[in-house]
């Protein structure tokens, strides 16, 4: 490394800029809309059988214990490279389903494949994680709101790829997803790399950080906004790829920062002001003199030795036997020994409730909106892409910023987002004319803010050690609040109004209103706990963030 660079400044800011194209890579799992209507009907699946593929995919996604544990044993390049060999399989299988390649594909063979597929994004997605918390350890809710950012705006990606490039076409998208994603992965493996963070706050990180928000919400911005021009305009194959190329450009943007490091690196001030030879010999006396407070903390320091050293050496007789002391919030927590305490299940069932529910809307987005008369529901999944985005990219920043300010737990806008959750489900289940969007927009909104918020207050609490284990866990919340409200509860009442119509497909609010209803509850509930975690916390927080800066413990999860 450059002199010039002092350690943990250039390295994180280049295996920042790869992991966001990883971090597209794996936001895969987000995609499953793009396809699911094809599943449907090239397979003629019925909406019970998709909503339970539904949950594969989301097993798939959110079943990442493995991959943090791998990441304690394993560098990046090896976690990346499972991912990598998830997808090629995964989707490839899928591909050959969809495209009819191979035909009569038992159903629980695309189950698992679908699982396998999803799991990539589970793997992609904690390499680059863990990695950059790991290297940003004092910027962690603006690591984890970026990155998750990106993540989520996988979907539009892929959206606007699908639209642009692949007129629509599930088959196309797939083999996108079956070759595209190890291609990346596999050439950019190397820079995702842990590195020495810097052990002094540096001036210029926030300024990086801005940027790079910037940029991505300009990204989001524009992906929202071509979508909807492609989905009411016919558009030229000039003007598609000009999108495309422009969308790339946005992308490679967090590479500006290594760049501009290199061709101008910070310089040291070396010149200092002359000083007067009696200065010189004041300040000399000064540091050859103690005073009496460094008196005192010598004295204080050689007792503490002397106590060290009477200690040892009773251990070494066996006098004394050494009791290990249990770590506090913000100390660094082994899995056995977080999963004991109060908080990590408040956390746990409060991000179950909300998160859970979300991800039920965002399974049967296609079919909620043709139940409501739309027949083009990328439009939609691209809103709620957006602002799933938006919530990621704004809970860490805001929380960063109300943490940094008055030490407010993260979790306050947990319960801030499942109030506005019931609010939300309430509007879906009104199917008032126009509110289709709104609520849309709103949820997608709350459901990114507590992916973030969960990311963050994991780390803090429980400390970076064990952080791909411990927060992998928390997300096995998702995939069994898919289990439960998705394909216990959605595709059932789905199908039974189907069935009552004697339609071929569910027409009208009836297919989904109870099953609002229902998930307005559980956010309800959820806003009561979040409340309670939040009371609880808040000493730990005015602890974590006296003076307005994070108390790095000595381990960082190195």
């Amino acid at each position: 490394m450059s002199q010039a660079v002092k350690a943990g400044t250039r390295p994180p800011w280049v295996g920042f800029a790869a992991a966001v194209w990883v971090g597209i890579a794996a936001g895969n799992s987000y995609c499953f809309p793009l396809y699911s209507h094809a599943l449907k009907t090239v397979l003629g699946y019925s909406q019970q059988q998709l909503t339970v593929l539904g949950v594969a995919n989301d097993f798939g996604e959110n079943t990442g214990v493995l991959p943090g544990i791998a990441c304690n044993y394993f560098p990046p390049w090896v976690v990346l490279l499972v991912g990598v060999f998830s997808s090629f399989f995964g989707y490839g299988v899928i591909w050959l389903a969809i495209s009819q390649t191979v035909v009569n594909m038992p159903y629980w063979v695309l189950w698992v494949a679908l699982v396998l597929a999803a799991n990539s994004s589970a793997w992609l997605g904690t390499a680059v994680l863990v990695t950059n918390l790991r290297n940003f350890p004092l910027s962690r809710g603006t690591v984890a709101g970026l990155l998750k950012g990106y993540i989520a705006l996988s979907a539009a990606v892929f959206t606007e790829i699908c639209t642009m490039l692949l007129n629509g076409s599930a088959s196309s998208i797939l083999l996108v997803f079956t070759l595209g994603i190890p291609v990346i992965c596999l050439s950019l493996m190397y820079y995702v790399r842990p590195c020495t963070p810097s052990s002094e706050i540096d001036p210029s990180e926030n300024t990086h950080f801005v940027f790079t928000q910037g940029t991505s919400l300009l990204l989001a911005i524009f992906l929202l906004t071509t979508t909807i021009l492609k989905n009411s305009l016919d558009l030229n194959k000039t003007i598609s790829y000009t999108f495309i190329a422009i969308m790339v450009i946005f992308l490679l943007s967090p590479l500006a920062i290594p760049i501009k490091m290199t061709l101008f690196p910070a310089r040291k001030k070396l010149i200092r002001p002359v000083e007067s030879s009696d200065s010189l010999d004041s300040k000399t006396d000064s540091l050859l003199t103690p005073s009496p407070s460094d008196m005192n903390l010598t004295t204080y320091s050689e007792s503490e030795d002397i106590s060290d050293m009477n200690m040892l050496l009773a251990v070494g007789e066996g006098a004394v036997k050494t009791k290990k002391r249990r770590p506090r919030r913000g100390d660094d927590f082994s899995f056995s020994e977080a999963i004991v305490k109060a908080d990590f299940w408040l956390l746990w069932t409060a991000y179950f409730l909300g998160v859970g529910s979300g991800v039920t809307v965002l399974n049967n987005l296609a079919q909620i909106g043709s139940s409501l008369g739309f027949d083009n529901t990328n439009t939609l999944l691209s809103l709620f892409s957006f602002c799933n985005f938006l919530g990621r990219l704004g809970g860490g920043a805001v929380s960063e910023y109300f943490v940094r300010l008055n030490a407010i737990p993260r979790t306050f806008w947990t319960m801030v987002t499942q109030v506005i959750m019931v609010l939300t489900y309430l509007l879906y289940a009104s199917a008032l004319n126009g509110t289709l969007y709104a609520a849309t927009a709103l949820l997608g909104t709350c459901y990114g803010v507590q992916i973030a918020i969960m990311i963050s207050t994991s780390s803090e609490l429980f400390g970076l050690k064990n952080f791909g284990i411990i927060f992998n866990f928390m997300q096995l919340g998702n995939p069994l609040g898919a289990l439960l409200f998705s394909g216990m509860l959605a595709g059932y009442i789905y199908d039974a109004e189907e069935a009552r119509q004697g339609a071929t497909m569910c027409m009208g609010p009836a297919c989904f209103r109870f099953t609002f209803l229902v998930l307005a509850c559980v956010c309800g509930l959820g806003t009561i706990l979040s409340l309670i975690l939040t009371l609880r916390i808040r000493p730990v927080y005015q602890m974590l963030y006296a003076g307005g800066s994070f108390r790095l413990p000595q381990s960082t999860g190195r």
